[in-house]
């Protein structure tokens, strides 16, 4: 299979499993999503849908969070782990968006990477799902699909979005970075990983990553 077919046949695999694609982070707009995102660093969507609706209770825009202490917001969040950091910059962002914005989360990756606990993994998200705006962020499940379907060398995240970005059609971004984060935890997921399920990475897989797999399963 040359590259090309490879990435037509990853499309199609992805487009048909999941022809519409659940947002795994419960939000109502672009604050929200931004402060969701924020959040889920290093934590689960499951958990950080949990705790967003009782952090939203009490403020859901820049204007009423910065009327919380940074404890308070770190007490609500607490349960999705690094809580002092995130509080930090939950309250930072929140009162950079009244100062500089006018309450408004900025369309441009560029700028939300310069306020607080936001970097580009988060401001590439924001832009995506919030503003449609095309972006390719990549998470820990498509640097590990990326590698295992031979159309990145894996060395780091920032490579493996060049290489995405370099290899799938532009309009097709923002659909594709969701389809392949749900593929990776449905079907290839990095522990408990079962080839037979995982249609794609049997079909294209790198041949290093098929034979370790095959090898490791002769071993147990």
């Amino acid at each position: 299979m040359t590259k090309k077919e490879k990435v037509d046949f990853v499309l199609r695999k992805l487009q048909e499993l999941y022809p519409t694609i659940p947002v795994p982070l419960d939000h109502k707009d672009p604050y929200t999503l931004l402060i969701a995102v924020l959040m889920s660093a290093q934590s689960t969507d499951v958990r950080v849908n949990q705790i967003t609706p009782l952090l939203f209770a009490r403020a859901d825009n820049p204007y009423d969070m910065v009327k919380l202490s940074v404890d308070e917001i770190r007490e609500i969040i607490k349960p999705v782990g690094l809580s002092p950091m995130k509080a930090k910059g939950i309250h930072g962002l929140s009162q950079i968006l009244i100062d500089k914005y006018d309450g408004v989360v900025p369309n441009d990756i560029e700028l939300l990477e310069e306020f607080p606990a936001v970097g580009h993994k988060t401001a590439s998200v924001v832009v995506s799902q919030a503003f449609g705006t095309p972006a390719f962020p990549v998470d820990t499940h498509i640097h590990r699909l990326m590698y295992r379907w031979g159309l990145s060398n894996g060395k780091n995240v920032t490579q493996t979005e060049k290489d995405a970005k370099r290899i799938f059609p532009k309009e097709a971004w923002n659909d594709l970075h969701l389809q392949i984060i749900w593929y990776g935890r449905e079907y290839s997921p990095a522990r408990g990983w079962d080839l037979n399920k995982d249609i794609i990475t049997s079909t294209i897989g790198r041949k290093s990553v098929l034979n370790d797999y095959l090898k490791n399963k002769k071993t147990r």
